[in-house]
């Protein structure tokens, strides 16, 4: 099955889906491990750390300003 077809996708990687974007490119703008952005996008439990989190909703609002923590994580 296609990665882009994966039920399990988080809202996080569905997101990052519909909007194009690449998981290595956004981890390496976002300064992120590839690892932890691949947790993030197809585990739906994952919480990232406080310092993770801060960096990829940075990145998330240049690309949609109108997203929010709640949008992705359930925290």
């Amino acid at each position: 099955m296609p990665w882009w077809k994966n039920p399990k996708r988080s809202k996080f990687g569905k997101w990052l889906d519909r909007n194009g974007v690449n998981q290595k490119d956004f981890a390496k703008d976002s300064n992120v491990s590839r690892a932890t952005i691949s947790k993030l996008c197809n585990d739906k439990n994952y919480v990232p750390s406080a310092n993770v989190l801060k960096k990829v909703m940075k990145l998330s609002r240049t690309i949609d300003k109108s997203k929010k923590t709640d949008d992705f994580f359930n925290i």
